[in-house]
């Protein structure tokens, strides 16, 4: 039988599919399965339009048949079968369709899907055989013909003999080389492992022959093992059910099956879109943050399927960054795919996926917020700090759809609450959203700078987190209402009596306050009176948009560029330690010196700063001791 050669631009395209289009050999069995299941959808659809014909999906199904003897892999069908033309016109030419031209010639619309039409993954397969044998018989005809080809040198083709209608190929793998193992495609295991990978959900059973262990009879308890057929897909994906149909259990089954997680979901979302772009999809909102989740490894996204072949493990355009945290799969009939069914051609498909699930994600969480505090909780707690870079990234982006969604600790309720119930219960007099920065709930409550705050009454949030305050920044109000620091110059609380005094006592010891300012030079930008202080002796507030709290986290990062806040000493005129002061500034300079860098360091310590010089601390300590 002479050998026909490929057309010279199909050699060159099967050298580079060889090469280079799959990122992985293991694909090849999932090209040829998607093949042969398309060969049982022709049948299928002419059962439609033919009365002569009849469909019974009993008959048709796909066998992997592993040969570790012979070292061959064959796969084989009782689809519709190709004819010897057919042969030719879709094996003899690389990326020449015979699904694609069904389907064009059917005019298949909505509603009927053909996996492959782009008609170069049967040519996976020289990814891991050395040569290829196709014997295929027709739908309605008594010949049958085999093509054979051994690479991009050609093939040929001659008659055959097959009983039945299908198709099998079979590989002839290629050797073992000290980089790769071609033997791994014989093994039950790894076959069995592709399947369900890649083509768990092909609408026919995918049938292979397995080794069990079981007892040689009833009474009997030595073991004997025994090969037997058993279907390796599950066919129908859970997806593509009626939600009715489905309990939680069998949701959480699924989430299980698909190794999304060791923990149960909090919320799953059962997505069905049948409009321009038709998808399903499954998405689990988890209860625990995975061990790796802030780390360079973790890698977002969903499972990407197309007709219920698996496309990518890992789409992350399928996510914003915000919702990363989301597991599951999107499988959609109408993206437009390269020819390695790898990648995505156009992204305005996938955008528009993505753009949906984000409103339908953003949904599920305010149903739970409202509905399942307990469940909402539990999921803050693991991931609200990535809202809240949500909130903070792209410039803000994103703020206002997620601004509903982040909470903070209450120091009125002493729980989480949203911004919506905390703007819901200001007094009328209260211009701002109060909030105070520090490493624990235990810490910002010592802090003096809230005592002006706690004693009007007002309710405060407390931020622990090193993100909060510059999402807050990025945020800049909420509900016409401004965000304030209780660390701020001005805390915006009317106190007309309070104020004149100030301003009095201000003016009255002016060359005492600018002594101490010249004392920290570089260090403070004034000291003033405080309004704030009640009990304590001393803080700092500051003046500017830099905070003390993101001074210290900006200090923290690797580059550290210095930034640093505009600080104030703020002094309780009304403590026994100001009378002190006065009478240093009056006597002895020294001991105003002494006096101006304790207080000044005790404030650095109330706000968890470091002191520059310990050393010289504890002396001064030690010097107001003796």
């Amino acid at each position: 039988m002479a050998k026909k050669e490929f057309q010279a631009e199909s050699k060159r395209l099967l050298e580079m599919m060889i090469n280079s289009i799959y990122s992985q050999r293991e694909v090849f069995l999932r090209e040829l399965i998607s093949n042969a299941s398309d060969a049982m959808d022709k049948i299928y659809y002419r059962a439609l339009t033919d009365d002569s014909l009849t469909f019974d999906k009993d008959n048709y199904f796909i066998k992997v048949i592993p040969n570790k003897e012979e070292r061959t892999l064959t796969i084989h069908d009782t689809g519709i079968g190709m004819t010897k033309d057919e042969l030719e016109a879709n094996l003899g030419v690389i990326a020449k369709s015979g699904s694609l031209a069904f389907k064009k010639e059917n005019e298949i619309k909505d509603g009927f899907d053909i996996i492959g039409q782009f008609g170069v993954g049967f040519y996976a397969a020289f990814m891991v055989a050395d040569v290829v044998t196709v014997i295929s018989r027709a739908l309605g005809q008594a010949e049958a013909y085999k093509w054979e080809s051994e690479g991009a040198e050609g093939y040929t083709i001659e008659p055959a003999e097959k009983e039945t209608v299908g198709t099998t190929i079979i590989l002839k793998l290629k050797e073992n080389t000290e980089d790769e193992s071609f033997d791994e495609y014989l093994e039950e295991y790894r076959l069995k492992a592709i399947i369900k990978k890649y083509s768990d959900f092909i609408r026919y059973p995918i049938k292979m022959d397995v080794t069990t262990t079981k007892p040689k009879s009833e009474d009997d308890q030595e073991l004997e093992e025994i090969s037997e057929e058993q279907t390796i897909n599950s066919m129908v994906p859970i997806w593509r059910k009626n939600k009715n149909e489905l309990t939680k259990e069998d949701y959480e089954k699924f989430y299980q099956e698909k190794h999304y997680g060791f923990d149960k979901p909090l919320k799953h979302l059962h997505v069905s879109v049948d409009g321009t772009i038709r998808y399903n999809a499954i998405l689990y909102i988890p209860e625990n943050m995975p061990y790796d989740y802030y780390s360079k490894e973790f890698e977002k996204g969903l499972e990407l399927y197309s007709s219920g072949v698996l496309i990518m493990n890992k789409c992350g355009d399928l996510l914003p960054d915000h919702f990363s945290f989301v597991k599951g799969l999107v499988d959609s009939e109408d993206l437009s795919l390269n020819i390695s069914r790898e990648m995505l051609q156009q992204d305005r498909q996938l955008a528009f996926i993505a753009k949906n699930l984000a409103k339908k994600i953003k949904s599920a969480l305010q149903s739970m917020q409202k509905d399942e505090r307990e469940n909402y909780e539990k999921f803050y707690q693991a991931f609200g700090r990535q809202l809240k870079y949500g909130v903070y990234a792209d410039f803000g982006a994103n703020k206002e759809a997620l601004q509903d969604l982040i909470m903070f600790y209450s120091s009125k309720e002493k729980k989480l609450v949203t911004l919506d119930e905390y703007v819901s219960r200001m007094p009328e007099d209260q211009k701002y959203i109060y909030y105070a920065t520090g490493e624990s709930k235990e810490r910002i409550e010592k802090l003096p700078q809230t005592e002006m705050v706690l004693d009007k009454g007002y309710e405060m949030l407390y931020f622990t987190e090193d993100i909060d305050e510059f999402a807050i920044k990025m945020l800049m109000n909420y509900k016409e209402k401004e965000f304030k620091n209780v660390s701020s110059g001005d805390l915006g609380i009317d106190t007309d009596d309070n104020d004149k005094d100030s301003e009095a006592k201000q003016e009255e010891n002016k060359e005492l306050f600018d002594a101490m300012k010249e004392l920290l030079a570089g260090k403070v930008t004034a000291v003033k009176v405080s309004k704030r202080l009640k009990t304590h002796p001393v803080c700092l507030s500051t003046e500017g948009e830099v905070t003390i709290e993101m001074e210290k986290i900006l200090a923290a990062m690797p580059d550290n560029q210095n930034i640093k806040a505009n600080k104030v000493l703020e002094i309780n005129t009304n403590h026994d330690v100001f009378q002190s002061l006065k009478e240093a500034h009056a006597n002895d300079k020294e001991k105003l010196a002494l006096y101006t860098n304790l207080l000044y360091h005790q404030a650095l310590l109330i706000e968890g700063l470091p002191i520059q010089d310990p050393v010289e601390f504890t002396n001064d300590i030690c010097k107001v001791m003796v």
